[in-house]
């Protein structure tokens, strides 16, 4: 947006103000992201810009880290558990979210607003009360430490982000579709397949990659919940910096980086993909 050519002076300072603020806030929650990228790459074993790299030097660089990353067993693992327990959680999650954002969008449903508050909770409960919540209870079923335990926290993670996203999709879904096609002689199934699922499917994937995403990215319940087998890919990172400082850490985080904002493009694509599908210009 270009700066009017009438405005005062004092509006013209305002506008550059505003926008080197802007400028500043960005790079203060981006910088600490940006940083660790080049110190993936270093060449010594420790937190550290050499000599070397400051002088931009290519024998400060080295994709040592990365070949421990993709040639360690115990990351590796980590990586199969991660990919693992958030695919089936994510599965789950989507299903239920889904599920309850449907019966919350009807009219008629009784005590919507308690039952809404009740399925976004765990977004609200802080997470190491939730984590030791489930310990004690899945200690007392026998789901502390296995798999089938691990899917199910994550599960109840991730589904608040479903029924957000779906229910926010459905608030601008025409309900007159429905009615065609129940005049047309289309049966409840049929309608819901071939007009309620294509409409809101942008709604579905978008919760489906914020479920996946927190699986992904989680460590707090899972040390409380998983044991040693279960270890994921923050799991690995976490004992990682309390037993040895290894920059293979950097490595991995710079991975998830770039996967985070893969992730996030396909959910920009998919926002303008349900605005235009809603007859609307995306922004």
């Amino acid at each position: 947006m270009s700066l009017p050519a009438y405005t005062s002076t004092g509006e013209r300072i305002w506008f550059y103000a505003y926008r080197i603020f802007c400028g500043l806030v960005f790079f203060f929650l981006i910088a600490p992201i940006i940083v660790i990228i080049p110190l993936s790459f270093n060449a010594v074993p420790f937190f550290s810009f050499t000599e070397e790299m400051l002088r931009f030097d290519p024998a400060g660089y080295s994709l040592r880290w990365y070949n421990d990353f993709f040639t360690n067993p115990n990351w590796q693992g980590a990586v199969k558990n991660s990919i693992i327990i958030a695919f089936f959680s994510t599965i789950l999650a989507t299903f239920l979210g889904t599920v309850a954002a449907l019966g919350l969008s009807r009219s008629d449903m009784p005590f919507k607003s308690t039952i809404m508050g009740l399925l976004i909770s765990p977004m609200i409960v802080p997470l190491i009360i939730s984590a030791a919540g489930m310990y004690f209870f899945y200690s007392k079923v026998g789901l502390q430490g296995t798999f089938p335990g691990v899917i199910l926290a994550h599960t109840a993670l991730g589904t608040p982000f479903v029924v957000i996203t779906v229910t926010a999709t459905l608030s601008g879904f025409d309900q007159v579709l429905v009615r065609s096609a129940a005049s047309l002689g289309a049966n409840p199934t049929t309608t819901f397949f071939r007009i309620i699922v294509p409409l809101i499917l942008p709604g579905v994937i978008s919760g489906a990659l914020f479920a996946f995403i927190t699986s992904f990215d989680e460590v707090v319940v899972v040390l409380f919940v998983g044991s040693y087998e279960q270890r994921t890919i923050p799991w690995q990172m976490f004992s990682g910096i309390r037993e040895q400082i290894s920059p293979t850490i950097l490595a991995v985080a710079t991975m998830l980086v770039l996967v985070s904002i893969a992730l996030l493009t396909v959910l920009e694509l998919l926002r303008r993909r349900a605005e235009r599908l809603r007859g609307m210009t995306p922004q």
